[in-house]
């Protein structure tokens, strides 16, 4: 080990290391346990004691069993919170055992590669503008740590300023190799992780999607390539459901199996209609979950998408990160025209001894109503009729909850109501399942695309009709039709929804034209980032190339690489001094030699053995027009680098020898013609 490894860590290394750690651990809140945390806080204090002189390192045998035991339980637990966070916890519990345990440089740069990693792994994981500006300030903040090894006498303000210089002078070249690369499908496939995500489940129950109207956390945004459909149209199916219990609705297990086999649907019947598809772009937000979001009938023939039995989409690797995907969607087309009688089976089946007073009323409408057609009708108009209430607070149910909620309470949300028809739908003979997903949007015009939000979750029912095929009924729009034609927000006050517990959000702030302005344009920049950053493909990229280079080919590409790399680096050389032109750091020099530099270019140039006087007496016969003016420069500029005068005079000489240059600069320009006659 060499003398500058044995050297101890100072002082202003040790207070970036302070910010450092905390900057980089902040991100990864989501990611640290609960014990992980303590053990990060305790080596954070620790070191602020040795920072102050009130503590001593500690020793080896310690800093060792502390690291054999959290990889010892972050063994056992891995099952519980999933291995790829366990695997994160012991690099951070690594990350800040090390960070005690520094001793000498080596260990530093050993904590700050370690923390490069770090921010490499949480970009993984927040890929949003505002994540990614916040990353690239704890870059910063790292790289001031090793900057700091070696400007240990510098102070904090240089540090952060030739740390943030190192850092942005990198930038082009990143852009270059983001641009220029090709793009490859990942190399690895990153485990998923078990920790709880807001958004749908492949479970409902009667309270399920009333927790999600509580959340304003984004589901996923839409730009559509023609006109959008209206809020009323906007169905966004995610989880059919055939299962019931008489408590919860779930996927029946014929799909769940064709998930693991990418299995696809059965033959799509086209009706003889002149619509035209929707065709659109989505962008899913981190949900954990493989289901996607599309409208009707969504077909997607993106990587890694596939549709299922059920007419959803699937995405075949969980959604661990932002996801964009384009679909078409059709909704003149049928989904199964014929029915299987296994399909039929599962799509009318019943829990035995469930609800029969509502088995009953089902009969009522099946002996009253024998085509199917009115047999619906007249189950819609029954939640009219009655004096039912749409809330989200519905009073408590007992066993057999759909004959409390349908037959006494009457109050509930769009989860009672589909529970209550497709039940009502299966007891008169009609295969009916229950679909969970979105309904509604918001429109942000600033870039044309369209928000969905958690509060947004929604429950309707398919009823089966011969020749038909699945076909949508919305129970919910007969007690709350503002719900579906004009959006959550019309029927709902966000205080008592949504911002109940997200007091703080920036959907808060709607009211006012102007907050609400720039939440849309903050959120407008982060939606052209997710399309022009997250998902720039290889069809992207040779859009890009295209325009900058023409036609693409190797060699232009190789040339291109070249000539960017070579300009980054005569910047970065220049901008550390490895090359200069010439120019002098003084501005009295510059003021002058600018003058001489004009009129050496219309042909009296200043020989280097020259002084100022004899060069003032050739410009006076030369150029008689500025002959005046330049003999004020030429004193100010005798005055002020060879004259033993006092402080105040030489600050009142700058000035003027400031002021005469410009002014002369300004004056030659003016006068160029006069000047080339009397220099002719």
């Amino acid at each position: 080990m060499t003398d500058q490894e044995r050297q101890s860590i100072s002082r202003h290394t040790l207070m970036w290391l302070l910010i450092t750690n905390i900057a980089i651990l902040s991100p990864l809140y989501e990611q640290i346990t609960l014990w992980s945390l303590a053990i990060c806080t305790i080596c954070i204090f620790w070191r602020i004691g040795i920072y102050l002189g009130k503590v001593a390192k500690p020793p080896k045998w310690l800093v060792t069993s502390l690291a054999v035991a959290s990889a010892t339980t972050l063994t056992m637990v891995a099952g519980k919170i999933g291995l790829l966070t366990a695997l994160v916890n012991l690099l951070i519990l690594g990350y800040a055992l090390k960070y005690i345990e520094m001793r000498n440089r080596r260990d530093v740069r050993a904590v700050v590669l370690v923390g490069y990693f770090l921010i490499a792994f949480t970009f993984l994981q927040l890929q949003s503008l505002a994540s990614t500006m916040h990353l690239l300030i704890v870059t910063i903040i790292n790289t001031c740590v090793l900057i700091s090894l070696y400007h240990d006498k510098g102070s904090f303000k240089y540090t952060a300023k030739l740390g943030s210089k190192v850092v942005l002078q990198s930038l082009p070249l990143a852009i270059i190799l983001f641009l220029a690369l090709p793009r490859l499908p990942p190399l690895w496939k990153v485990p998923p992780q078990n920790k709880a995500q807001t958004g749908l489940s492949d479970k409902v129950s009667f309270g399920d999607i009333g927790e999600l109207t509580r959340s304003s956390a984004l589901a996923f945004r839409a730009t559509f390539d023609a006109k959008a459909p209206s809020n009323n149209e906007m169905y966004w199916r995610a989880v059919v459901m055939e299962d019931y219990n008489g408590k919860d609705w779930t996927q029946n297990a014929r799909i769940i199996d064709t998930q693991q086999n990418a299995a696809t649907p059965k033959d799509i019947t086209f009706s003889a209609s002149n619509n035209t598809p929707l065709t659109y772009t989505v962008i899913a937000e981190t949900s954990g979950k493989h289901w996607l979001y599309g409208l009707d009938t969504a077909t997607s023939t993106d990587r890694g998408i596939q549709r299922l039995a059920d007419y959803t989409l699937y995405a075949n690797r969980p959604i661990t990160q932002r996801r964009l995907y384009r679909v078409t969607s059709d909704d003149s087309q049928v989904m199964d025209a014929t029915l299987s009688t296994k399909e039929r089976k599962i799509n009318l089946q019943l829990p035995s001894n469930s609800n029969p007073k509502t088995l009953a009323l089902a009969k009522q409408f099946a002996d009253n109503y024998s085509a199917a057609d009115a047999r619906l009708n007249a189950m819609m108009n029954y939640f009219t009729e009655q004096p039912y209430f749409y809330t989200l607070k519905p009073p408590r149910v007992g066993e057999q909850q759909i004959d409390d909620f349908l037959l006494h309470n009457r109050a509930g949300f769009c989860v009672h109501y589909a529970s209550a028809f497709a039940f009502m739908a299966r007891a008169s003979g009609l295969p009916a399942r229950l679909v969970t997903g979105y309904q509604g949007a918001e429109f942000n015009p600033t870039a044309g695309y369209y928000s969905i939000y958690q509060y947004m979750a929604h429950a309707w029912v398919e009823v089966w009709l011969p020749q038909r095929g699945w076909v949508r009924f919305d129970p919910t729009a007969m007690i709350a039709h503002q719900r579906v034609e004009q959006g959550f927000d019309a029927f709902f006050d966000p205080d008592s929804t949504y911002l109940m517990d997200n007091p703080f959000s920036a959907l808060a702030y709607r009211d006012n034209a102007l907050f609400n302005q720039m939440r849309l344009q903050l959120a407008s920049i982060d939606y052209f980032w997710s399309v022009w950053v997250l998902d720039f493909d290889s069809n992207k990229q040779q859009r890009v190339l295209k325009n900058i280079l023409g036609e693409v080919s190797q060699t232009k590409l190789t040339i291109f690489i070249i000539i960017s790399l070579l300009i980054i680096g005569l910047s970065i050389a220049y901008s550390a001094g490895l090359i200069q032109f010439h120019r002098s750091s003084d501005k009295h020099l510059n003021a002058y030699y600018s003058v001489c530099k004009m009129l050496r270019l219309r042909g009296l140039p200043r020989a280097h053995h020259e002084g100022p006087q004899d060069y003032n007496i050739r410009v006076s016969k030369a150029f008689p027009i500025i002959a005046k003016d330049f003999d004020k420069l030429t004193q100010y500029f005798i005055a002020v680098k060879y004259q033993n005068s006092s402080l105040q005079a030489k600050k009142r000489y700058s000035r003027l020898l400031i002021k005469q240059s410009r002014w002369l600069k300004i004056n030659i320009l003016k006068q160029r013609l006069a000047l080339d006659k009397a220099n002719t």
